[in-house]
């Protein structure tokens, strides 16, 4: 039978391992707490900004062109293997889903490479997607704004070929009929659910 003294020596790892388990759990309660408290109203409203870019049919579009409708914005590019044919395809979707809503929101898609994306090959390339969808591009400084207004990432990585891909945010933006960032617009939903959520900001 251990004595008091080895019973406690006994104890002294497990409850060591208790009090370490419970400063992890307090840690990442606080790191939880810093990251939602980061998205205040101020911060979510310091999204967005001014652009004057260049749509596929070589219209100026500008952010001013998009008050009065709600509309989703998402930032890719037309070389892009995966993740933007989905997003656009996904948003698509949604646009059908809105049937003659459509006509009163919008949805652009704004170039992270516009040393490829001129506005013909981004006429040619959503020409497989829902016909309300406006892509843009401009020169490299105007884009770069765009990015800098939306907080988006984007970094050209080179190929061993000589070509090159790019890193970049993946987040679709839903904006109000001011202009105003929302929230990042979940497409992992039903169609009509999401057209649903789109025609909530009519």
């Amino acid at each position: 039978m251990l004595s008091e003294s080895q019973s406690a020596v006994s104890r002294a790892p497990v409850i060591a391992a208790f009090l370490a388990g419970l400063v992890l759990v307090l840690a990442a309660v606080l790191a939880a707490t810093s990251y939602f408290s980061s998205r205040s109203p101020a911060a979510i409203g310091a999204v967005g900004g001014p652009f004057r870019l260049e749509d596929q049919n070589g219209a100026a579009i500008t952010d001013q062109t998009m008050k009065g409708r709600p509309y989703l914005l998402f930032f890719g590019y037309t070389h892009c293997p995966d993740v933007c044919p989905t997003t656009l395809f996904e948003i698509s979707e949604v646009l059908k889903a809105l049937g003659k809503d459509a006509d009163r929101t919008g949805a652009l898609f704004i170039t992270v490479d516009p040393e490829r994306d001129t506005p013909a090959m981004l006429k040619d390339y959503l020409s497989n997607f829902d016909p309300h969808l406006r892509g843009l591009t401009g020169d490299p400084a105007a884009v770069a704004a765009a990015l800098k207004a939306y907080r988006v990432y984007a970094k050209k990585v080179p190929l061993g070929d000589g070509d090159y891909t790019m890193d970049h945010t993946a987040v679709v933006y839903l904006m109000d009929k001011d202009g105003r960032f929302v929230a990042p617009f979940n497409l992992k939903q039903t169609p009509e659910a999401a057209a649903a959520q789109l025609r909530g900001y009519l």
